[in-house]
């Protein structure tokens, strides 16, 4: 079918229209493909903005140029044999120029050759060239576009490289056009030179690091197998410690460098560069929330302690229901990427009538990878064992102290489009902990499941749906505050105070055995920062599922995208205490 006439209207504005406009341009696409079209479109564009305010005879070198532009346009695209016509015509508005284009057959690929020389054309690397011909993309009978030829060419040369040929080389590359017969025959040659080892490690870049820490993770025996995905997972490796601004993996290419083993393969030394994080770091930070007010916090850290890759950091916080102070040292990552760090904590906290004063002393190790290169999907592992002593004073009621030994364990899963400002994707959250009074062997167990689900809606729109339950057994009443669940506020049940749906004792809210938190919001955005919300948000912490009665809140938000995440203001009802009140937030409510 003959494609529509398409029109184009280039800068064109009232001020240009009473001097000297850019050319009308109408283009007459004879059928070539959007992408062929577009391609015109971009260096049409250039030109007609050259145009203004140029005289007869700019302008007459000018439409060349179009014409010119159009076909190089065109062969890029795989059209090699096209007619185009620029006819100029005149309107009230100033000159227009209309291109017809008559695009003739469009070339396709006929015959591929890829040859191959070099160490790579021994038997053992038959496998691999046969499957580096199977995996070229550009095969018989498809459209021969430039770009993909390009990139192409590109793909095959670092398919050879990444392994073993860090020397390969392209010694041919040359498409040959037959324009009559709209045919395309490729030929690209490469030579893969010899196969390249791993000599010895060279340290670029350390001062106060220790040497032992890139020996941690940069593990190999001289004489082994060049490989590249090696020696990025060695980068990622270096740069995923704090010790490193940047780290970089690589072979030293420099002739002189090279040494000719027996068998014709090249040792090349392997070269490690890197740049220290400075040693030592203050910073503080003032923020404020509905739930807890003004919070402060100050924190230092050291990179290095007596020689050793460890780093440790301390600190202090407060605000209106809590305040802390901890000390913690954290060691360098595995090789399988874990992170361990021990640290001791002393916190106080005052809740709803619950008063809190704990001291601890714990393990963590987390883990974070990526599901597969080149996905978006995230998990994150985290292990914890925490000795702790916690007294705890209950308004109205009893006072108790508990020492404790607590272990738990968290798995995320997160697949979203962006980490702190989610348009579409979805968060997992499975938690579980096991603990024990130690003065008399009491056990207590907890489970929870949390889930949060984005879906994109129009331009800038979002729905979102989040989710939480929770579970405790427990063989005590003396339990950790951690060991039990409260909930509404900013982040939960918008409407009521922070943390005061739970279980009643004397005059206080203490944690309860089973939660249920759900919540829908609909986000209309006015423009990409700015927009509004509405939302219904519902749940209870209660003695069991059974015994719940929902709590409800509603109302209407005002949002802004910051790169710390989104900003929240909040006007919620709390249907079960007759309230209104206003939250505000930043960052992902989970």
């Amino acid at each position: 079918m003959k494609a529509a006439v398409c029109s184009l209207a280039l800068a064109i504005g009232w001020a240009q229209a009473v001097y000297a406009a850019a050319p009308e341009v109408t283009i007459d696409p004879g059928g070539v493909s959007p992408q062929a079209l577009q391609a015109i479109v971009a260096s049409v564009n250039v030109i007609t903005r050259l145009a203004e305010d140029q005289d007869g005879g700019e302008l007459s070198r000018l439409r060349r140029r179009a014409r010119e532009a159009t076909l190089s346009a065109l062969e890029t695209q795989g059209y090699f044999s096209p007619t185009v016509v620029l006819n100029v015509g005149e309107d009230p508005l100033g000159e227009t120029w209309d291109i017809v284009i008559k695009s003739g057959e469009r070339t396709r690929v006929d015959k591929v050759a890829l040859d191959f020389s070099g160490g790579i054309t021994a038997p053992d690397f038959h496998a691999r060239t046969d499957l580096l011909k199977q995996s070229w993309p550009l095969t018989q009978g498809m459209p021969f576009i430039n770009e993909e030829w390009n990139r192409a060419k590109g793909a095959l040369i670092d398919d050879v490289r990444r392994k073993d040929f860090y020397l390969a080389r392209v010694t041919t590359s040359r498409a040959t056009i037959h324009a009559d017969k709209a045919q395309a025959d490729l030929h690209v040659a490469i030579d893969s030179g010899p196969p390249v080892r791993l000599g010895k490690v060279e340290v670029i870049g350390l001062k106060r690091v220790p040497r032992e820490l890139i020996d941690r993770y940069v593990r190999y025996a001289p004489g082994q197998p060049y490989s590249q995905d090696q020696l990025d997972d060695w980068q990622q490796a270096l740069q995923s410690t704090s010790f490193f601004r940047g780290a970089f993996v690589s072979l030293d290419s420099t002739p002189a460098h090279r040494v000719v083993m027996p068998d014709g393969d090249v040792e090349m030394p392997l070269q490690v560069r890197v740049s220290e994080a400075p040693a030592r770091r203050f910073s503080a930070s003032l923020g404020v929330d509905s739930d807890n007010g003004v919070r402060g916090e100050a924190l230092y850290r050291q990179n290095v302690v007596f020689g050793k890759p460890v780093w440790i950091e301390t600190g202090a916080g407060a605000d209106k229901n809590r305040q802390r102070a901890f000390f913690d040292v954290h060691f360098a990552p595995d090789l399988d990427g874990n992170k361990d760090s021990v640290g001791l904590l002393l916190d106080h906290s005052d809740i709803e009538g619950v008063d809190t004063r704990r001291a601890g002393v714990g393990w963590k190790r987390i883990q974070e990878r990526k599901a597969q290169a080149g996905s978006r999907v995230e998990y994150e592992t985290k292990w914890g064992l925490v000795g702790a002593y916690d007294k705890t004073r209950v308004e109205g009621a009893e006072t108790y102290e508990v020492p404790s030994l607590v272990g738990t364990w968290q798995w995320l899963r997160r697949d979203v489009d962006d980490k702190y400002n989610p348009r579409e994707g979805n968060l997992i959250e499975l938690g579980l902990g096991a603990g024990v009074t130690l003065d008399r062997g009491e056990g207590f167990y907890k489970s929870g499941l949390r889930a949060r689900q984005w879906w994109p809606i129009g331009e800038w729109d979002v729905l979102t749906l989040r989710g939480e339950v929770g579970k405790v057994w427990s063989g005590t009443s003396r339990l950790p505050e951690d060991f039990g669940y409260r909930t509404g506020g900013a982040r939960t049940i918008r409407g009521y105070r922070y943390e005061s749906i739970g279980v009643s004792r004397g005059s206080a809210i203490i944690g309860a055995p089973a939660l249920a938190v759900a919540s829908i919001e609909y986000m209309h955005y006015f423009t990409q920062q700015f927009g509004m919300s509405v939302f219904v948000d519902a749940g209870d912490a209660a003695e069991s599922f059974g015994a719940m009665k929902m709590a409800v809140g509603y109302g209407i938000g005002a949002l802004a995208r910051t790169p710390a995440g989104p900003l929240e203001v909040d006007l919620a009802w709390a249907q079960r205490d007759h309230k209104l009140r206003i939250h505000f937030s930043m960052g992902i409510a989970f």
